[in-house]
């Protein structure tokens, strides 16, 4: 008699129910039978489902918005402390979001996919993540790295930190005790770094970074700012 395989148990976090309608569609193909799909509209409620389900991985839907970007990192980093077991892929909006977060959040994901790949490209891309369970940043799909040359210093880091609290640059200047014009060129030098051109796409970049250990992202010493 034939034994029959038990399935694996993927969760996907996904808020939009249309996007749910789609991903259930083509997560219904012969190439996904091995695993069971759970849809959850929130982490918070996926969390709770984990004290009754032993999820092999998790793959959360993002949205292109602050907020649930925020969110969906926090949730990520701290199952990476709590469940290091469980794999963890991020299923961006675009490309663009999909090279921002693999690029500022590059040590606690397993994979990053854009949803705006054809079909059958993020099909055959899913189903290549979900078969590589020992391999963290390490895969084909996921192939962005943070050179040195990228690394932020820690007040550079600092300074982001204090803007997606809201704050400007005069009152990072007061905060920190520094001169307005050297929190200007430290912010440039993020921008720099990170190959970001605009003050919305230093705020995104902001959002991530704050969702991580500083550690991730500073280097050893401070850069020297004129």
């Amino acid at each position: 008699m034939e034994r029959t395989s038990v399935k694996k148990h993927v969760a996907i976090i996904e808020k939009c129910m249309m996007s749910e309608a789609g991903l259930r569609h083509l997560l219904s193909s012969p190439a996904t039978q091995k695993y069971r799909f759970h849809f959850f509209r929130n982490s918070q409620i996926f969390i709770e489902a984990m004290s009754k389900t032993d999820f092999f991985s998790v793959i959360y839907s993002l949205s292109g918005l602050r907020e649930p970007r925020r969110e969906c990192l926090m949730c990520l980093n701290m199952l990476s402390v709590s469940h290091p077991g469980i794999q963890r892929i991020v299923l961006a909006e675009d490309d663009r979001e999909a090279r921002l977060v693999s690029r500022l959040y590059p040590k606690e994901l397993h994979g990053i996919l854009s949803k705006s790949d054809t079909l059958s490209a993020l099909l055959s891309q899913l189903v290549t993540l979900l078969g590589e369970t020992r391999r963290v940043n390490d895969n084909v799909i996921n192939h962005w790295y943070v050179s040195r040359s990228r690394m932020l210093s820690p007040t550079e880091h600092e300074i982001l930190g204090y803007m997606t609290r809201g704050m400007s640059i005069p009152e990072i200047a007061h905060m920190l005790d520094r001169n307005i014009k050297t929190v200007r060129a430290h912010k440039f030098n993020a921008m720099a770094k990170l190959g970001i051109n605009s003050e919305v796409a230093l705020l995104h970049a902001a959002d991530i970074i704050t969702c991580v250990p500083m550690s991730t992202f500073v280097q050893n010493t401070d850069s020297a700012v004129a």
